[in-house]
């Protein structure tokens, strides 16, 4: 119910009819490593002993809230893949068992970074920073590489799903975004690779996403008005428009 609430509030902004309309056994398996992935973020839930330690604890919600949000959006754009496309072959299956492996592997070094960052009591070593940042941004550059893996094998079953143009010209511009997010974030992997002493322009290079993803978007929304004109949206319902595609025509 929360994944079709979470899907509907832009629906149809991005022309793109949204074939996924119940939650299927991949996705409720999905929300469950998601939440187990949460607990490994969460603090400590003693109850303090002082007032010290009682700040302590809720300094490190900060970092936690960070992580959560991360973390959050990650599934965010996982459940709209499933709601616009609303595929369960064995690709997208394998694709999703990856990024799966990956949200639960990222959990320790996403709250080790955050954490030392907003802790007095953690102290890295020369060379340490610079190893964890790798391992964030080096997450982070997976994810959206799987991410637009997966948009890459929508669009190859753009007929089989019965891709309109203007959804198979939006499937593309999200692969490009994919693709920007991740190549930035490798790129962070390899200026923190130099030493601590990159670590905060391999930060702020992170920064690079928003303007290439905003000169992308403008050139794509000026060549989608060119190509297709003043359109109205999509209509949300399909179930008059997509059929069923067994996974055996999938595969």
């Amino acid at each position: 119910m929360f994944r079709k609430k979470a899907a509907a509030k832009k629906r149809g902004d991005d022309y793109i009819r949204r074939r996924g309309q119940e939650v299927t056994r991949i996705e409720a398996f999905s929300d469950a490593v998601f939440a187990f992935g949460v607990t490994l973020l969460i603090v400590s839930l003693e109850v303090p002993h002082d007032y010290r330690e009682f700040i302590h604890k809720m300094i490190l919600f900060i970092p936690f809230g960070i992580s959560f949000f991360i973390v959050f959006s990650i599934w965010y754009q996982q459940n709209v893949f499933f709601r616009r496309y609303g595929l369960h072959d064995i690709i997208t299956i394998r694709l999703n068992a990856v990024l799966l492996f990956l949200v639960l592997a990222y959990m320790f070094p996403l709250k080790f970074l955050f954490s030392s960052m907003f802790s007095t009591e953690m102290h890295l070593e020369s060379g340490q920073t610079s190893t964890i940042f790798c391992l964030y941004a080096g997450g982070f550059a997976c994810f959206y590489f799987l991410f637009a893996w997966m948009y890459q094998h929508a669009y190859n079953l753009k007929d089989k799903i019965r891709l309109t143009e203007i959804e198979i010209f939006q499937t593309k511009t999200h692969i490009y975004n994919y693709l920007i997010v991740a190549c930035v974030s490798a790129f962070g992997v390899l200026l923190a690779s130099f030493g601590d002493i990159m670590v905060p322009f391999a930060g702020l290079n992170f920064w690079m996403i928003f303007v290439f993803t905003y000169l992308l978007n403008k050139k794509r929304k000026k060549i989608f008005k060119e190509r297709f004109g003043d359109v109205e949206h999509e209509p949300v319902d399909v179930h008059m428009h997509a059929h069923h595609i067994p996974d055996e025509e999938m595969n």
